[in-house]
């Protein structure tokens, strides 16, 4: 009964006229513990009363790019983001007409093509590496670090790499393929760990330039090259943080091409970001300033992609880590500022703090996850041990 007058308040409250946006605004922050002007440090501090129509009216998108501006503040960005995603305050919203023609779009565009594929590239992974080398651990890892034993940042990003070798048994003279390699940091690890011979490639110049610099004199070969584009064998097939980029159209073929890589008993890490729900399209503010046609996997979606091509054998949630992962990011980029600023703007400073700190709160929250999934061809005859 108490849903049920709450749904009805809502519903009445959408219904009133734009100069009662405000009333709006105020009754959606209250569901989620969050009071307008409010003297906790999770309360939303409105700077410039366009805030509340524009929230309204875009939503996602109208939420961010407002905090980008100016328009608000909050003392515990992260926490206020994790009271939102809890409350789950965006599923009462009303769709908008940009929703409905960004749904059409993704049903009848491919944006993750070949074509389409290097716009995150160019807008997100080209930016400076002295962004990066800033933000991340020295062994600049751009994905979720693994903490169950470790004390600080960069002992989670080893642990996670040793982790995806151990569940992939990686052995001497074994020829690893890294899609989506990043800076070389997993393509190190287990050439210099485990004696792999490792092919990485990625479609960042950037990223291959020092991914070559850190790879020096191991068996690593690093590549500007898609995915689409192999054809050869391998031992094991590792994905960290690049399957969010393939889009929907194209797990299948993902998939397919990854088995076509494999020799009989390969094995595939799938290590992604994942979603509730099945989904074609990711979030607005997202999509628009960060990983244009970024799309999270549901365990359906994966599920779909690899029917008859491979055994599941071991699939692992740790989506907690990265909340610890992105606060760590956080921390450092924030810290080192003052280096940075001549290189960016204060617009991008929001951004960037929206950013991280927005998405660990969806993870804190548990509205998205981190999953490791392994996956054989043919399966493990007698059985896979799992690994944790």
């Amino acid at each position: 009964m108490k849903k049920l007058l709450s749904l009805m308040a809502i519903c009445a409250l959408l219904s009133l006229q734009q100069s009662d946006s405000k009333a709006v605004v105020d009754h959606l922050a209250f569901l989620a513990g969050i009071q307008l002007n409010g003297s906790d440090p999770t309360d939303i501090q409105v700077k410039d009363e366009r805030f509340y129509d524009r929230v309204l009216k875009d939503q996602s998108l109208g939420f961010g790019e407002s905090y980008m501006a100016g328009w608000w503040d909050v003392d515990k960005l992260d926490e206020c983001m994790f009271r939102i995603f809890r409350a789950n305050i965006e599923s009462r919203f009303k769709k908008t007409p940009s929703f409905y023609w960004a749904y059409l779009k993704a049903k009848l565009l491919n944006r993750q093509d070949k074509e389409g594929s290097l716009d995150v590239i160019h807008q997100h992974y080209q930016l400076g590496n002295d962004l990066y080398r800033a933000m991340l651990d020295p062994t600049m890892t751009y994905s979720c670090g693994y903490w169950k034993n470790a004390k600080n940042l960069e002992e989670a990003q080893i642990a996670k790499y040793d982790l995806i070798a151990r569940k992939l048994n990686i052995k001497k003279g074994m020829r690893v393929l890294d899609i989506g390699c990043g800076w070389g940091g997993f393509a190190k690890h287990v050439a210099s760990n485990y004696g792999a011979k490792v092919i990485a490639i990625t479609l960042s110049e950037n990223q291959a330039s020092l991914a070559r610099e850190v790879c020096k004199g191991l068996d690593v070969e690093v590549r500007v090259q898609d995915y689409r584009d192999l054809n050869e064998k391998f031992d094991r097939i590792v994905e960290i943080g690049m399957f969010e980029h393939v889009g929907v159209k194209n797990y299948r073929e993902f998939m397919e091409i990854c088995h076509k890589s494999l020799q009989d008993g390969g094995m595939v890490m799938l290590h992604t970001i994942g979603s509730n729900t099945s989904t074609l399209l990711g979030d607005a503010w997202i999509d628009k300033y960060i990983f244009p046609g970024g799309q999270l996997p549901s365990i359906a979606q994966i599920g779909k992609s690899v029917e008859g091509l491979f055994v599941m054998e071991d699939w692992h949630n740790f989506g907690t880590h990265y909340d610890k992962t992105l606060m760590a990011w956080f921390k450092n980029f924030d810290a080192h500022w003052a280096e940075l600023k001549d290189n960016y703007s204060i617009e991008f400073y929001r951004m960037w703090k929206y950013y991280l700190l927005s998405c660990a709160g969806a993870f804190r929250a548990r509205d998205i996850q981190l999953w490791q999934v392994v996956l054989v061809k043919n399966g493990v005859l007698g059985g896979y041990e799992t690994v944790r």
